[in-house]
Parts: structure tokens; C-alpha cells; sequence
């Protein structure tokens, strides 16, 4: 009992560290593993370990196979999660260099490690193969926390995050049908019947898989499972169709999961991101066990095996060779600068789901007898350590010695995608900005990106904005909802990671009474609170430009336009496109080609002009 506590306990207080420290949370959980496992029997008294996974007579959790059992299970719920993320759509959508990453770049990889694994190791093809296929998974769970605080270029972030994404379940369903081929038979090789298994483990994988999520879709659809019963019936659906289509051919309950995800994930169920988040919350305390639980199972005769030159060699082949050529021959013709492939060559931190099947593969194969097999799991952790702590040591250094930090985060997050927050969006898109607009309500989501705006559908109230590393050149924030409090909130959380250059928000009811919102610098308007902003929007639903030559003009003009009930000031536009918000009047700027932003009724810039003049000689008196 002590035991299972110890574990629970310190994989929380793992993945606690990875978050404090900004770190891939399977780094401190694998090093607590082999600091309670294998390496604790260097400590203690009698020689054994302080945690002692499977039961060996006097100690220990699991009895005989049982260990095995749960891994299998969880590394099941795990790449159902994974199936969840793959999204056809998006798939369909993203650029050629992503998708040639992970085509071509996996292709590399798996071809290159596998003739690697074989002439350094002695490895037959085999078990060489395997080896390359579970280290082509990368995974966002790694990608992400080494480049939260890195400011790249969007184009840069996104290719690392969506190669993160889909790699995860592609490279994960590669290892699980090669490992299949492998199971097939036993020693049968590449004969006709070990053909005919193995299309047999395929067949039933996907036809457990596309049934079993056609029937879950069916069922959330009419309504047959309660609200609150929902993420338990699903997860237990997995597990059954898991243990079902194990029985019809072995080893294929991991390809039905992954199926059954990915069906999914590419359906239209309302609930499928309550349903996500549920996975990853019982993934997070899956993976703490987990990764402890087969880290203190490696014994330190697995790791005196690979503590040798070749091993090194082995690592530095991966690391700078078949990853900086994956992604040349990915990127080859692509608009990415030298300097922007070199960054993507050095972050290839392998992930959780390449150590989680490495370590049940190599397991079972061990016992069946398969020669070479007792190098699979110790090898992949290498590859997992090193690869996380060479890129979390080193990534930031390495953008900054090749040149691909952002000198200014000068893209802007508007919160909240009203009609309103659209056309200003719009407007600043088509002026080089990168501009991502957040809301919940789906509807408002669906109308921006049919404007061709980048929005997310996300709470302010979740880490869905701090986790997206594509936010990471964003240094403007609006907060543009109705609700003032979502405002402040949106501000006091964000202000320091997606505001460096400023927070600023719409006034509320109160202020707009009170008339004290002269000196407030942190408000878009000082004249328009949400609801006359709408009415605007309603009425005018235009963004207008007026040209101002001097800090006067500037004045008349922007002082014409706040008496105005149907136009609201934005911004000030500088000739590079350079964006201002007009709430800091005082210290702005203004040069000649300098132009006034509003929204709503068109304004004949030279009637403004003249009425200025003619009141400005009104008021001069006679001499």
C-alpha cells in the first residue's frame, strides 16, 4: 500500500515540477523512476529496489504478468486520447511542409534508425525496425513546454506543434503494426502465413476500432447514455473493445483504440471536448503511474547494456543526422529561411508514447524469446532522455545563436469574437498582423474563421491559451467580451505572457456613467463601452481610414470622431504598418502619413478640417 501511495504521490508531484519548471513533464517522472527503481538498490540495505513493480516472492505491486496487463491498458486509453487530437480536417489543411514531415520525415527516420540499430547493435531487421518506428514519435506533450517561452515565428511554432499533433497516433499506429508483423507467428518470418496474420490483426483492429466508434457516436447522438455517465462509458467502452479485439487477434486491441479515437475525433458529437478533456485528465494520472512504475522496472543490467560507445554514436545518428535531414528534404522549396530549418533540426524531443510502447513491446517480446529484444526499452529511454534534456537545456540557447527569436512579439489576442472584435480583426489581419480571436461560443468561432481569421475556441479560465505555443509572437491583448469581469480576468491572467506590450479592454456600464475614464490608459475606447461598440458594428460595419499629417490635425480630427454616437477611434497606423492604440493619446507620435483608424459612419475628412478652422478663427479675437 505504502508502495502504490509513494507512486500516485510522486507522479503528481512530477508532473507539479515539469509545470513549475516549465519542463516535459516525462523527464522529472522517468528520473524518479529510475531513482526509486534501479538505481535505489545502489542505497539501500539489502540490495532491492524501493519500489519493486512486479512481484518477485517477497515484495513488489504486480503479480507475474499483471504489471504488463495494466500497462497495456493504459497505454490503450492513452492512444485513444491520441486518436481523439487527429482531426481530418485539419490534417487536410495544414501546409505541404508539415505534411512532408510526417511522410518523408518519418520515412527517414524509421529507415535511418532501423540500419543504425541493425550495424551498431547487431539487431536483426526485425527488432531494428522497431526500434526506428517508436522513436519517429515526437508528441505535443514534449514539444510544448520547451517552446512556451521561446518567442518564434508563427510559421515556425506551428510546424513544431502540428508535427507534435499528428506524429503522436501516426507514428503510434507504425510501431503498433510493426510490432504485430514482428508477434505474428513467432518465428514463422516472412512466410505467407505470417502475412495472412498479420492482415488479420489489421483487419480486425480497424473493424473493432471504426464499429466500436460508430456505436459510442450513435449512442452519445440518440441521447442512450446520461450526461453525467458520459466519460465513464466511454472509457469503459475502450477498454472493452480493447479486451474484445485482443480475443479475436492477438495484439490488435491497441490498433482498434487508435481507430476508434480517430472515428471520433472526426465526428460531430457536441460533446467530444468534454470528452477530450476527461482523456487527457486520466492520461496526466495514467502517465504519472506509468512512467515511474516502467522506469524503476529497467534493472541496471538493462542499463549497463546500452552504457557503451555505441549507444552515443547510436543517439548522436538520430539527433544530428536523421533529424536535420528529415527536415532539410521536408523543407526543401518551402518559404522557411536556413536559419529557421536549422531550429526545427534540433527540437526532436521524443515523447511519452514512444517510452510507454517501447517498454510493453520490449517487455513481451523479452519473454517470447526474441532475440535482441532486451535492447528495445533501455535504448528508446535513451533516446527519450536525452533527446527532452538536450532541447530543454539548449533550445532557447539555440534559437538565439541561430537567429529566430522574435526581437518584438507584435501579434495581437482579441477575447471575444463578436461582430465587432471581427472587423477590427479583419482589418488588422489584412495589415500584416497576426491576429487570433478566443471566444466560446461556437458560433461566433464559425463566423471569424469564414473570414479567414485565426480563432480558437477556449475558456480564459483554462490553460488552453497559455499551452498553445503558436501564441508565442502575440505581445497585444483585447479584452472585447460583454462581460467586464471576463475582461479584468482576461488581463490579470494574460498580461504578462500575451500583453508585454500592452493589455487593454472595453469600459464597462459604470465607468461609461461616471464619465471618469479620461485618464484610464488601458481601455480601447475611451467613448464606447461594449454595447455601443455592437450598435456600431450593427449599424456601420466598416473600418474607415483617415489620413493625419501632424499632432494637431491628429487632435481635431479624433476629437470629431469621439461626438460622433455612430463611429469609435481604434488606432493610430504609421507608415510600416505599425499599430497604435489611441488610449496613450497623449505620448503618441504623429508624423505625416500617419492615418486616424475608426469604425462605422464615413467622415468627409476636409468638412471636419474646415469647421475646425472656422471655429479656430471664430474664437481668434480682433486686433
Amino acid at each position: 500500500m505504502l508502495e502504490l501511495a509513494a507512486i500516485i504521490v510522486l507522479g503528481i508531484l512530477a508532473q507539479w515540477v515539469a509545470w513549475k519548471f516549465k519542463l516535459p513533464a516525462i523527464l522529472p517522472l522517468i528520473l524518479i523512476g529510475l531513482f526509486v527503481g534501479p538505481i535505489s538498490t545502489l542505497f539501500s540495505e539489502d540490495g532491492t529496489q524501493w519500489i519493486q513493480p512486479i512481484y518477485n516472492g517477497s515484495d513488489g505491486l504486480f503479480p507475474d504478468e499483471n504489471l504488463f496487463y495494466f500497462v497495456s491498458l493504459a497505454i490503450g486509453i492513452i492512444l485513444f486520447e491520441g486518436g481523439l487530437t487527429l482531426r481530418r480536417g485539419e490534417v487536410a489543411k495544414i501546409g505541404p511542409v508539415i505534411g512532408k514531415l510526417i511522410s518523408l520525415g518519418s520515412a527517414v527516420t524509421f529507415v535511418g534508425g532501423g540500419i543504425a540499430a541493425h550495424y551498431f547493435f547487431g539487431l536483426d531487421w526485425r527488432m531494428s525496425f522497431l526500434f526506428s518506428a517508436l522513436i519517429i514519435v515526437t508528441g505535443p506533450t514534449v514539444i510544448t513546454p520547451i517552446l512556451r517561452n521561446i518567442p518564434l515565428k508563427k510559421d515556425v511554432s506551428a510546424i513544431l506543434k502540428w508535427e507534435g499533433i499528428l506524429i503522436d497516433p501516426i507514428g503510434a499506429l507504425v510501431a503498433v503494426l510493426v510490432f504485430e508483423f514482428i508477434s505474428v507467428e513467432g518465428d514463422a518470418g516472412y512466410t505467407k502465413q505470417a502475412m495472412i496474420e498479420f492482415g488479420k490483426i489489421v483487419l480486425i483492429g480497424f473493424s473493432f476500432g471504426i464499429s466500436a466508434g460508430w456505436a459510442l457516436y450513435f449512442a452519445i447522438k440518440k441521447r442512450l447514455i446520461p450526461h453525467y455517465l458520459l466519460n465513464v462509458v466511454a472509457l469503459s467502452f475502450v477498454l472493452m473493445i480493447f479486451v474484445l479485439s485482443d480475443l479475436f487477434a492477438h495484439e490488435s486491441g491497441l490498433l482498434a483504440v487508435v481507430v476508434m479515437g480517430m472515428y471520433l475525433g472526426n465526428s460531430d458529437l457536441p460533446n467530444l471536448k468534454e470528452l477530450l478533456y476527461f482523456k487527457e485528465s486520466l492520461s496526466v494520472l495514467l502517465i504519472s503511474i506509468l512512467f515511474i512504475l516502467l522506469s524503476a522496472n529497467i534493472s541496471l543490467d538493462d542499463l549497463l547494456l546500452i552504457y557503451n560507445w555505441k549507444t552515443a554514436v547510436l543517439l548522436a545518428v538520430i539527433i544530428f543526422v536523421l533529424r536535420p535531414l528529415g527536415v532539410f528534404l521536408s523543407t526543401a522549396g518551402s518559404s522557411l529561411k536556413y536559419n529557421e530549418k536549422m531550429f526545427i533540426s534540433w527540437v526532436g524531443p521524443r515523447g511519452i508514447v514512444a517510452a510507454g510502447i517501447a517498454s510493453l513491446f520490449g517487455t513481451k517480446l523479452v519473454k517470447e524469446g526474441f532475440p535482441g529484444a532486451e535492447y528495445i526499452t533501455p535504448l528508446v529511454f535513451a533516446v527519450v532522455l536525452v533527446t527532452v534534456l538536450l532541447n530543454a537545456a539548449t533550445a532557447r540557447l539555440f534559437a538565439s545563436a541561430v537567429g529566430v527569436f522574435l526581437k518584438t512579439s507584435e501579434g495581437i489576442v482579441i477575447v471575444g469574437a463578436s461582430k465587432a472584435s471581427r472587423l477590427i480583426g479583419s482589418y488588422l489581419m489584412k495589415n500584416k498582423h497576426h491576429v487570433v480571436l478566443v471566444d466560446t461560443n461556437r458560433n461566433n468561432i464559425d463566423k471569424a474563421r469564414e473570414l479567414g481569421l485565426e480563432a480558437l475556441n477556449a475558456n480564459i479560465y483554462s490553460d488552453d491559451l497559455t499551452d498553445n505555443i503558436e501564441l508565442n509572437d502575440v505581445g497585444y491583448l483585447l479584452a472585447m467580451t460583454g462581460n467586464d469581469e471576463i475582461n479584468r480576468q482576461a488581463i490579470k491572467r494574460y498580461e504578462e505572457s500575451l500583453g508585454e506590450n500592452g493589455s487593454f479592454r472595453l469600459l464597462n456600464s459604470d465607468e461609461m456613467r461616471a464619465k471618469n475614464n479620461l485618464n484610464n490608459t488601458n481601455v480601447i475606447s475611451k467613448t464606447h463601452d461594449y454595447i455601443r461598440l455592437a450598435e456600431v458594428a450593427r449599424d456601420f460595419p466598416s473600418i474607415q481610414e483617415l489620413p493625419v499629417n501632424s499632432k494637431d490635425q491628429f487632435i481635431k480630427l479624433l476629437g470629431h470622431i469621439e461626438q460622433e454616437v455612430n463611429a469609435v477611434a481604434l488606432f493610430l497606423k504609421y507608415e510600416d504598418d505599425e499599430i497604435k492604440l489611441l488610449s496613450t493619446r497623449e505620448n503618441l507620435e504623429v508624423s505625416p502619413g500617419c492615418q486616424l483608424i475608426y469604425m462605422g459612419k464615413p467622415i468627409d475628412f476636409e468638412d471636419v478640417l474646415s469647421v475646425a478652422k472656422e471655429e479656430e478663427d471664430d474664437d481668434t479675437p480682433p486686433e
